[in-house]
């Protein structure tokens, strides 16, 4: 069974353009996420999902200096990325992760992962941001078959719910059999991905504290514990959501 962890990142973020390439300690945020993720013990195959935009071609050079897998696709329907970028590189589960989230953590990944498998005959699709948010933000994992991303490609006729991929997955009631991962103390009001320049700001000083990316979220957790008025740095910033508000062009 291939499971095959799909990065999306493009350099045209509305709030902080070009972030993914943007320097923590010594590397590009996009080498963070991937170094990261190559550390989980549940995947097959890591593969960058940018887009056809020419300012993208930056990402799929740096990509062939490292070797890693890419996949160019629409920069507006991101659902018909990942589908076609699944497809392309032969995946039977699929993992959902963003470039913005340059302290995703291998063994959370990996919890997510093994909810999946351990009842893939009875659920479509799992993730760590349900029935409610435990874990920080940025630690946001999710986990799919390939059929339920073809019936959701298929099906989905929402522009504004196609660009995030999968609420067509968990927003509609009773289409997918889904499930959720929780945490055991609820971290959700801690933001640990980069949207905005104070994102940017508090996770640099997580790196430059660590100089490297091998910690774990608990090691920055205790660290966080030390210096508690870091989580203020970016408290104010408001996450991008999807409602059912944005509904099917109706």
């Amino acid at each position: 069974m291939r499971i095959v962890a799909i990065l999306q990142a493009r350099m045209g973020s509305t709030r902080l353009p070009g972030k993914v390439m943007m320097d923590l300690a010594g590397k590009p945020m996009l080498e963070r996420d991937v170094r990261r993720l190559q550390r989980s013990g549940t995947l097959t195959e890591i593969v960058v999902a940018t887009t056809v935009e020419p300012q993208d071609l930056a990402i799929v050079q740096f990509c062939e200096k490292l070797g890693w897998p890419w996949f160019r696709g629409s920069q507006d329907d991101v659902l018909d990325r990942y589908y076609k970028a699944a497809v392309s590189f032969r995946a039977d589960v699929v993992v959902r992760v963003t470039s913005d989230c340059p302290l995703i953590e291998p063994t959370v990944v990996d919890l997510v992962v093994q909810e999946f498998l351990a009842n893939q005959d009875r659920l479509d699709y799992v993730c760590n941001r349900l029935p409610v948010p435990t874990f920080p933000v940025g630690l946001d994992t999710e986990v799919f078959s390939l059929q339920a991303l073809e019936r959701a490609w298929k099906e989905d006729n929402n522009p504004a719910w196609r660009e995030h991929v999968t609420p067509y997955m968990y927003l509609p009631q009773g289409l997918f059999r889904i499930a959720g991962v929780s945490n055991d103390v609820n971290l959700s009001h801690m933001r640990w991905t980069v949207d905005t320049v104070e994102d940017l700001t508090f996770v640099r000083k997580i790196y430059d504290h660590f100089g490297h990316g091998e910690f774990s979220w608990r090691d920055v957790l205790s660290l966080l514990e030390e210096n508690p008025e870091w989580l203020e740095i970016n408290r104010h910033v408001v996450q991008k959501t999807v409602s059912l508000q944005d509904s099917s062009g109706e």
